[in-house]
């Protein structure tokens, strides 16, 4: 078949140019003298049994990260992000992830612990390993980079060739000419990313660097004749999938690989458990296990090689060429000789490799796509110096390579702890969904982001499946809970007829109704507030009357929030916010309102400027705190106690931007979850119960909170009962321990996998 002349007369450009990818990273663990650390794979990621996202791979101390297959390279970039973050905040303090493939310092093979796996054929597949290829040869780390074509491209192709087999075989030579220019060329991505440039005479089963290997850096042992191949007897036919078949259980029934996982080629057939299966379903994708790492790349990758290496194999079935079995061994022979070659030389092969990228840009062009990569590339076969390789041998030409890399592998984990409530990847996303994913990806449950605007989330483990909006938002609260906790005048009623105490309220429809009441008002304590809306939208508290012209403005604020407004009594006390995780108030915080303290220089606007400078403080609940406004409601705030926003405050004057205390409109966090009294989380509990909601945020007003609720002195009072509500703020508050109420909804959600239990 003619792909390029089919794309090009089909028009099926589009669908050329996408795919869906997948990354699977090897990294060493290692302490901060870049030995490889003793410690068995942390206990917090789960059990290795089921976890799709964090692995070991030969060696208990070769954390392997795997990405779920997606459709964009960036979409690939975000899991790498995230599952780094997850995993090197995981680790002990101490230890962080070596960014070369190789080991800085090779353990003694005694020393080398195979992974501690619960599948004892799994373990026994490792120590099998051990035997015929030694320990060292497992400790060397690198990328697998799963590619699949569109689908509807391998079906559009399909349809227009009109040919004479079926779907399945049609798919499956499509593969395999992929797979079969790629050993023929595969010496390029070797050329331009190798980056295993040491060959130590310690990497070797007996301690001897061969002879063969010349003196000096390489370019990459990982991709040598000493790196992840089989025994010179091992011979499997790619020339068809049944010759491949046929020959790869040959090698088996020969006893010359104990199973056929253990056939080391640079690329694997994927579609099936076995080659057989896989003839019989067809080739679905392609694993191609050529890479190392590249420590330039935090994540061990960088985006524009995964873009490089996408239009590379692109181009691997635009042209007409299907490589030969003679020479895909000239292909395999070009791949380790250029592995031997010194990083700072010119390739052997310079000629062949500038015109297979040359033709690269060229089909880009023809697809009206940018070459800009490729032309990158095209630089460092002038310039060795540009090649992964070659700048590692320039750091080791200087005499400071293992400390670069030590200080590029502390670096890593400085920047997945920077921000540490953020997770990078996701952080487009609301924060308690981060914090949620987060939680998901550490505790090994299978994550779809359904939605990203919506924060709406499929989590899995096993067969049980479920559905989250918004962190908390599950199959575990009804429909109607939320509605009902929308509505205060509803919830205030439900409350009061199940002997909750809850203030007196007026409900208004339009604002002349309002302003013919003021008198009922004026001379007590009230609250203005929208009927249904949350994140404390719209609120003015006047704790000592309010003039006629500030109610006014409290009423129109009011209404621009909602088509109906309440004016309640104020309930004396201190304001604080129950999380409510099923039968368990799980958190409580005291939220201070926004607020600045004088310094006797600064006026309360730039106080307030140079408090929201705090990295805490954000927008639309990225973050655990909001920024402080200063729009009407702040104003209206701070007239209430004879301040514009122009005036000075004196030293140590605290000076109040708001009534509401929520922190969605700027407030300060305090958690007091151990300090407030049982009875009044136990009454959290019950107003929850009374809404119908498994995950509440409950507001109590508290005169003191150390003193016990009891029938003849309830001693609170119940502001709103709230559905969806913010978790950031406990387990990030201002001040005290945060608590992790993400753990708590995995918990209610998958009981029995035991989340925030101990596992192994």
């Amino acid at each position: 078949m003619n792909i390029k002349q089919s794309i090009k007369q089909n028009k099926l450009e589009p669908l050329f140019t996408q795919a869906i990818f997948g990354i699977e990273k090897e990294s060493q663990r290692i302490l901060s003298d870049g030995t490889i650390t003793s410690t068995n794979h942390p206990a917090c990621f789960g059990n290795r049994n089921f976890h799709p996202y964090i692995q070991t791979d030969f060696a208990e101390t070769q954390m392997e990260i795997v990405t779920p297959p997606l459709d964009k390279v960036e979409k690939v970039m975000n899991w790498l992000a995230a599952i780094h973050d997850v995993s090197l905040r995981t680790m002990p303090d101490d230890e962080y992830l070596l960014p070369t493939s190789s080991p800085l310092f090779m353990p003694h093979e005694d020393d080398i612990q195979v992974a501690k796996l619960d599948n004892e054929a799994d373990v026994a597949y490792r120590e099998y390993l051990v035997d015929v290829y030694g320990k060292r040869k497992q400790m060397v780390s690198g990328i697998h980079y799963n590619f699949e074509f569109q689908p509807k491209f391998v079906h559009a192709l399909y349809d227009n060739e009109q040919a004479d087999v079926s779907f399945k075989d049609f798919q499956s030579k499509l593969y395999l000419k992929l797979a079969h220019n790629f050993f023929r060329y595969q010496w390029i991505l070797t050329y331009l990313l190798g980056a295993s440039i040491e060959a130590k005479p310690e990497f070797f089963k007996n301690e001897e660097r061969p002879d063969d290997i010349p003196a000096g850096l390489i370019r990459s042992i990982r991709s040598s004749k000493y790196g992840y191949v089989n025994n010179d007897d091992v011979k499997v036919s790619f020339e068809s999938m049944e010759a491949y078949v046929d020959t790869i259980e040959k090698m088996v029934a020969e006893d010359k690989l104990i199973e056929e996982k253990e056939f080391y080629s640079t690329v694997r057939f994927r579609g099936g458990k076995n080659a057989r299966e896989i003839l019989k379903n067809g080739i679905s994708y392609l694993e191609f296990r050529l890479l190392d790492l590249n420590p330039f790349a935090e994540f061990g990758i960088a985006e524009e090689d995964m873009r490089f290496i996408h239009q590379f194999l692109m181009y691997l079935i635009w042209i007409d060429e299907d490589a030969t079995e003679a020479e895909l061994e000239i292909g395999k022979e070009m791949n380790f000789a250029t592995s031997f070659e010194n990083p700072l030389e010119h390739s052997s092969y310079e000629l062949e490799g500038k015109a297979i990228l040359n033709g690269v840009s060229d089909m880009l062009k023809q697809l009206n796509l940018s070459d800009d990569i490729v032309q990158e590339k095209l630089k460092a076969f002038d310039n060795p110096e540009l090649t992964l390789a070659g700048q590692l041998a320039l750091i080791y030409n200087q005499g400071n390579y293992i400390e670069w890399t030590i200080k590029t592998a502390i670096s890593n984990k400085e920047a997945a702890l920077e921000r540490p409530y953020a997770l990078r990847g996701f952080e487009s996303m609301e924060l308690s969904t981060q914090i949620l994913i987060y939680d998901a990806i550490q505790k090994g449950l299978h994550i779809e982001v359904l939605d990203t605007e919506d924060q709406f989330l499929s989590l899995k483990y096993k067969d049980h499946l479920e559905y989250v909006k918004n962190g908390n938002m599950t199959s575990l609260d009804t429909y109607i809970s939320s509605l009902v906790m929308a509505n205060k005048v509803v919830t205030k009623k439900i409350l009061a007829k199940n002997g909750f105490i809850v203030p007196d309220s007026m409900e208004y429809h339009n604002a002349e109704e309002a302003f013919r009441d003021y008198g009922l008002f004026n001379n007590k304590r009230f609250v203005v507030k929208p009927k249904s809306t949350n994140y404390g939208l719209g609120i003015s508290i006047f704790k000592e009357g309010a003039s006629e012209e500030n109610y006014r403005k409290a009423i129109e604020i009011a209404f621009e929030e909602d088509s109906a407004v309440l004016v309640e009594d104020f309930v004396p006390g201190t304001e604080y916010r129950f999380f409510v995780a099923g039968n368990e108030t799980k958190a409580v915080l005291l939220r201070i309102p926004a607020n600045v303290v004088g310094d006797g220089t600064h006026t309360i606007e730039a106080l307030v400027n140079m408090k929201n400078e705090d990295p805490l403080r954000g927008k639309n609940h990225r973050t655990p705190l909001t920024l402080i406004e200063l729009g009407k409601i702040e104003q209206l705030a701070l007239a209430e106690q004879g301040y514009v926003m122009t005036d000075v405050p004196s030293e140590g004057t605290t000076v109040y931007l708001r009534d509401n205390s929520n922190i969605s409109t700027g407030g300060d966090s305090i958690d007091m979850t151990e300090e407030m009294h049982e009875t009044y989380k136990e009454i959290a509990v019950g107003i929850a119960k009374a809404m119908g909601a498994t995950f509440s945020g409950v507001d109590m007003m508290i005169p003191d909170y150390t003193k016990p609720a009891t029938e003849a002195e309830p001693g609170y009072g119940v502001i709103e009962a709230n559905f969806n509500p913010a978790m950031m703020m406990h387990i990030y508050p201002h001040e005290g321990k945060g608590q992790r109420l993400t753990l708590d909804v995995l918990d209610l959600l998958f009981p029995e996998m035991a989340v925030k239990g101990d596992q192994s």
